[in-house]
C-alpha cells in the first residue's frame, strides 16, 4: 500500500500520512464495516485516498496559477497606471512658471524647508509658501482633469 502510494506522490511523508489516515479511518469505523477482505479494502481505500490527494494538488496548482497570472496582470496594469501618472505629473510641474517650478522643486524633491528655499533665493517665506500653494493648486486641478 505504501509502494503504489509512494510511486503515485514521491513524497515519503505525505506516502506515510495517506497509509496512516486509511488505517485510522478503518479503525474509527470498524463497528460499521462489513469487510470480507480487508487488504482488498486498505488497497482499494489507499488508491482512492491518493487519487484523492492527486485530484486536489492539481485544483490546489490550477487556483495558484490563476491567482498569479491575475496578480501579475493586475501589477501590471498598475503599475503602467503608475508609470503614466508619473509622466504626467512630470510634465505638469515642468509646465509650471519657472520660479514656482523651482521652488515646488527644492521643496518636494530637494526637501528644502521654506526657510532654506527662501534664503537660497532671496526671496521671502511668504513668496516660497504662495509659490508651493500655486504649484499644488495646479498640479490638483490638471490632474483632476487628467484622472476624470
Amino acid at each position: 500500500m505504501f509502494a503504489y502510494c509512494l510511486k503515485n506522490i514521491q513524497d515519503e511523508d505525505l506516502a506515510k500520512e495517506i497509509v496512516q489516515e486509511v488505517f485510522k479511518s478503518l479503525w474509527e469505523r470498524r463497528e460499521k464495516l462489513e469487510i470480507n477482505e480487508v487488504d482488498r479494502y486498505l488497497i482499494r481505500s489507499v488508491k482512492l485516498k491518493t487519487f484523492e490527494y492527486i485530484r486536489n494538488r492539481q485544483t490546489r496548482q490550477q487556483h495558484h496559477e490563476k491567482i498569479s497570472i491575475q496578480t501579475q496582470t493586475h501589477y501590471s496594469e498598475d503599475h503602467l497606471v503608475t508609470d503614466e501618472l508619473s509622466l504626467q505629473i512630470t510634465k505638469l510641474i515642468n509646465n509650471l512658471p519657472k520660479q514656482c517650478k523651482n521652488v515646488f522643486n527644492m521643496s518636494r524633491n530637494q526637501g528644502l524647508t521654506n526657510k532654506e528655499i527662501a534664503r537660497q533665493l532671496y526671496i521671502s517665506e511668504r513668496a516660497v509658501e504662495y509659490h508651493i500653494s500655486k504649484a499644488l493648486h495646479t498640479l490638483r486641478i490638471e490632474l483632476d482633469k487628467y484622472i476624470h
